[in-house]
């Protein structure tokens, strides 16, 4: 439990700095770290893009010898294996941390209890568990990765009020408003990669990348077709790798889970966005709603499903919902299958 109001309250700050790691650090997680010392912060952190340097060492270095005696407050227990850099449980013992405080064991076999453990037979204080729930909602891709073999899955659909994403002529562009399409590029931005299937590749060679954020970490951008691919552009500083996977959903999910991926961002099209909710594969729904009625002959966002019976439904449970310049915004999350 933690100690006082102050373990949460650094603990926050350790998670905010996590966050900026999504969507950048995969197939590690976006782990934060603050290191206190008599009531101020001497060092804090977070995994730099590629997954290098972790958090704890990013901290470290920025405190020195500001670290001896120090509180460090790390959103996931820290690696006890050797990798590319040595763990960075050892490094917290070697820099004389005095006391450790962690949101959440790591699943990962390499961990699981290895880093606590190391800090322990070291002599320093561990407090587990603070800020446990919000820490498993930010790692919820990784965690996912490690434990179900696959990534996190989110589907956006940008609609119409009547549900459609394109005129009866197929006509789509722009559906919602420009603050609505700046706020998809922030989630691309946060997510590992994004998908769409081979008839959206074809018919509209979307670019797929994340533009409005500078130079930045491009995600990976995956097609799931069984058929060629159309001639989309190349991997390069403005647009990340290219991969295809098909067959089904559940297989190609645990594919792009076996090569790393933690959060995938899925835009369609219909029949995708149909076989990844049947298949019950989606973790969260992100919806912009526009204030326009395109009527029944336009395009659906989530083709046939076969469904005869309201309580096969996939649920959804809204986390949150706000307007986005002339749009609505809406977020909803897994409930219980």
């Amino acid at each position: 439990m933690p100690r006082s109001d102050d373990d949460a309250r650094h603990m926050a700050h350790a998670l905010r700095l996590a966050r900026r790691g999504l969507g950048n650090v995969w197939p590690n997680p976006a782990v934060g770290c603050v290191l206190v010392r008599d009531g101020r912060i001497v060092g804090r952190g977070w995994t730099q893009p590629g997954g290098r340097p972790h958090a704890e060492r990013m901290a470290l270095d920025q405190a020195g010898q500001g670290a001896r005696g120090a509180t460090a407050y790390v959103t996931l227990e820290p690696c006890a294996h050797h990798g590319r850099t040595p763990p960075c449980a050892e490094a917290l013992v070697q820099a004389g941390i005095r006391r450790v405080v962690s949101a959440l064991t790591d699943p990962d076999a390499r961990v699981a209890g290895r880093g606590h453990a190391i800090l322990r037979a070291a002599g320093i204080e561990v407090t587990e568990g603070v800020r446990q729930a919000e820490a498993r909602a930010l790692q919820a891709g990784f965690l996912g990765r490690i434990t179900r073999g696959r990534p996190l899955l989110t589907l956006k659909l940008a609609t119409s009020f009547d549900g459609r994403i394109a005129t009866a002529s197929g006509e789509s562009r722009w559906i919602t408003g420009a603050a609505a399409r700046a706020h998809v590029h922030a989630l691309r931005f946060s997510h590992d990669a994004v998908m769409v299937g081979g008839g959206t590749a074809r018919a509209d060679l979307p670019a797929l990348n994340v533009r409005g954020f500078g130079a930045v970490r491009q995600p990976v951008r995956v097609i799931v077709s069984a058929q060629p691919l159309p001639a989309l552009p190349p991997e390069d500083a403005a647009h990340g790798p290219l991969w295809q996977v098909a067959g089904d959903p559940a297989d190609f999910m645990a594919e792009l889970g076996s090569r790393g991926l933690t959060r995938v961002f899925c835009e369609g099209g219909g029949m995708l966005a149909a076989s990844l909710l049947k298949a019950g594969l989606v973790d969260q729904l992100v919806g912009y709603t526009a204030g326009v009625a395109l009527g029944g002959d336009g395009s659906a966002a989530v083709a046939a499903m076969g469904l005869e019976r309201l309580a096969d439904a996939p649920r959804f449970d809204l986390i949150e919902t706000r307007c986005i310049g002339g749009d609505l915004f809406h977020r909803w999350q897994a409930g219980s299958r």
